[in-house]
């Protein structure tokens, strides 16, 4: 490994750390600008809610009135939409090959979601648990509308009806679940319990049996009557508490945020560290609650949502299960309240590129996979996720398709992985040369001349000095895409490999039961594995080094060492299986270290050098045409000169 090998992995350690915190300090900054921002539109936000408490309790003037079936009651601050049947418990139920849909009698909304092949992370002592990714008040959805009298209401507080209570979606075409509200017929007591059944607001859910996304309608059947007509624009608000449902809890609360896509297909997304919040004044496709490895995404279909607030609140401290508390404020219109709809859809499932991305909506930009940089995404797009999926389908190891992987890899980058091997065993048969000028021009105020003395004896030699630095460049967007591909990897999650029982998580050995700064509170034996790796490798390639006693080499060696051990801190709570791709890299660079060694034959490579010293020096067409500018500027000059004489 020569001088320039050394600067290349340098520059790649810097790129490393730099992208690491890039997303930290820009989060910092965009909040310290949004915190005004923030109290404003929480200062609003009060006052609204003021505002419309205020109008209810001025509508409601008497107590609830009770029907003649004493399960039944109609509510006065409801006004015509005040029925309920309280003989009626229990939510209603959807059930398909993947997951168990919970829908509120009261709102008519998902409360909760239990995956039937999908669980959360437990330890290895105890029984594992599906995941339910909403329950218990978890979240809550439902639009505000206005009566002819001005009352406020939400479709969250009314009752709503279906015609089933359980629909299993298991197998053939898709179903709809259909849940209506209808109101008291106008001028009817509530005794009568005279329900205009020709008029209703409907929720339609319709499901597929293999299918996390599914179909949401809001219709307003011959509702002008009972709703404010001047009025057309509806407020949706979505709010749901985010629960930790991994190991590393820390990772995932960093990995959850609000996603959205705007009138221009662009996806964007708020803080990921800190609470965040943001006013649309645009329109709006989808609005997604992202975590680590699962998302819950609202999707308007044909008509976008017209505006949003949006707001991401982190705990102000550890508040375990709870990580984040998401809010999306949407503006809809429909137009015909006699016979309008507006239609969306709603996905509830793994945060998965090639789940995500079939449904051509950018949905699969909410996967990590650096779209920030085009290379980055490529790369795993066009070769890694095809390969991985490839893999995948022959029911492998995961740690067996890791390996196969990381072998394809470089065996792709086996020219570039030879070309940088040669630079440095150029540079190393050069080393009597090399020392012989360091003896010549021993003094600081000689290293001008000793630079220039070395580039001529690598020009006469044939050798590049960057031949070994840009190899090294070029294989970096492949180690910081595989940085980006192996923690957002969704096939990984809670697949084991050895002594790791979950891929997508650090592999613990021993929890110290303290932290450590810098290290944390366990100990990762694939990082350990990884970073005793990079250190043999480093001392064998400072053995191979050539020459270079000065104090510039001696404080890049030192470097060198620092480098894993900074690893060590930095990846101890990495995904497990990208410290497992890091030592396979270590492993079988060793191995082509061995193989070049082998077949390369230094001593003839030295005569081969030395035999290019000793011919003229070819020079290139740029030199020559340089050369012949200097000479007619000298002769220009010389017949300037006589012109004056």
């Amino acid at each position: 490994m020569d001088k320039n090998t050394i600067i290349g992995l340098l520059l790649i350690f810097g790129m490393l750390m730099g992208y690491s915190f890039y997303a930290t300090n820009k989060a910092k900054k965009a909040n310290e600008a949004k915190a005004k921002e923030i109290a404003e539109q929480q200062a609003k936000i009060q006052e609204d809610v003021e505002m419309a408490a205020q109008a209810v309790s001025d509508s409601t003037a008497t107590d609830a009135l009770q029907a003649q079936d004493t399960t039944q009651t109609v509510t006065k601050n409801l006004g015509a939409f005040g029925y309920t049947d309280e003989s009626q418990t229990g939510d209603y139920v959807v059930n398909t090959k993947l997951a168990q849909y919970h829908f509120a009698r009261t709102g008519g909304y998902v409360t909760r979601i239990e995956y039937a092949d999908i669980y959360r992370y437990t330890p290895k002592d105890q029984p594992k648990e599906k995941l339910v990714l909403f329950d218990n008040g978890d979240t809550k959805m439902g639009f505000d509308f206005k009566l002819p009298d001005y009352t406020v209401l939400n479709t969250s507080d009314l009752y709503f009806t279906a015609s089933t209570d359980t629909l299993n979606v298991l197998e053939g075409e898709e179903q709809t679940l259909s849940l209506r509200v209808y109101p008291y017929q106008t001028g009817d007591s509530a005794a009568t319990n005279a329900l205009d059944t020709a008029s209703y607001l409907e929720f339609c859910y319709t499901f597929r049996p293999d299918d996390y996304r599914f179909d949401y309608t809001v219709r307003f059947v011959n509702m002008s009557e009972y709703i404010y007509k001047n009025r057309r624009e509806f407020d949706l608000s979505w709010n749901a508490d985010i629960n930790n449902v991994e190991k590393n809890y820390d990772y995932e609360r960093d990995a959850t945020t609000l996603f959205y896509m705007d009138n221009l297909d662009k996806v964007d997304n708020l803080n990921e560290r800190d609470s965040d919040t943001k006013n649309l004044t645009t329109n709006l496709k989808w609005v997604a609650f992202k975590q680590q490895f699962f998302t819950s995404i609202l999707i308007a279909k044909e008509d976008a949502f017209k505006k949003g607030h949006l707001e991401v609140q982190l705990p102000e401290k550890e508040q375990r299960p709870l990580i984040k508390k998401m809010t999306a404020d949407l503006a809809f219109e429909v137009s015909d309240l006699d016979n309008g709809s507006f239609d969306m859809n709603l996905y509830f499932g793994p945060n998965q590129y090639k789940l995500l991305e079939p449904y051509e909506q950018n949905l699969e930009k909410m996967v990590p996979l650096g779209w920030g940089f085009f290379l980055l995404h490529w790369i795993n797009r066009a070769a890694v996720i095809p390969i991985f999926n490839w893999l995948e389908a022959y029911g492998l190891s995961y740690g067996i398709i890791i390996l196969i992987l990381t072998i394809i890899i470089k065996i792709v980058l086996l020219p570039i992985a030879y070309k940088t091997y040669m630079s440095s065993a150029k540079m190393r048969v050069l080393k009597p040369e090399i020392e012989e000028l360091n003896a010549k021009y021993p003094k600081q105020e000689d290293a001008m001349k000793k630079q220039q003395a070395m580039m001529n004896l690598y020009k006469r030699a044939g050798v590049s000095p960057m031949s070994g630095c840009l190899p090294m460049l070029l294989q970096m967007p492949i180690l910081i895409a595989m940085f980006r591909f192996f923690p957002a990897a969704y096939e990984l999650r809670q697949q084991p490999f050895l002594w790791a029982d979950d891929l997508s998580t650090y592999d613990s050995i021993l929890d110290f039961g303290f932290n450590i700064p810098f290290y944390g509170d366990h100990v990762s034996l694939f990082t350990l594995l990884m970073t005793i790796a990079t250190l043999v490798y480093t001392w064998l390639n400072n053995k191979m080094m050539s020459a270079g006693n000065d104090q510039q080499m001696k404080s890049m060696k030192v470097m060198m060492y620092l480098m894993p051990i900074l690893f060590l801190g930095m990846f101890n709570s990495f995904s497990a299986a990208l410290t497992y791709y890091y030592l396979l890299v270590n492993l079988i660079t060793f191995f082509q270290m061995w193989l070049f060694r082998v077949l390369i034959n230094e001593e003839k490579l030295r005569q081969q050098l030395l035999t290019n010293m000793s011919k003229p020096v070819k020079k290139s067409k740029w030199q020559l045409k340089m050369e012949e500018l200097a000479k007619q500027q000298q002769q220009l000059a010389k017949q300037q000169q006589k012109g004056r004489k």
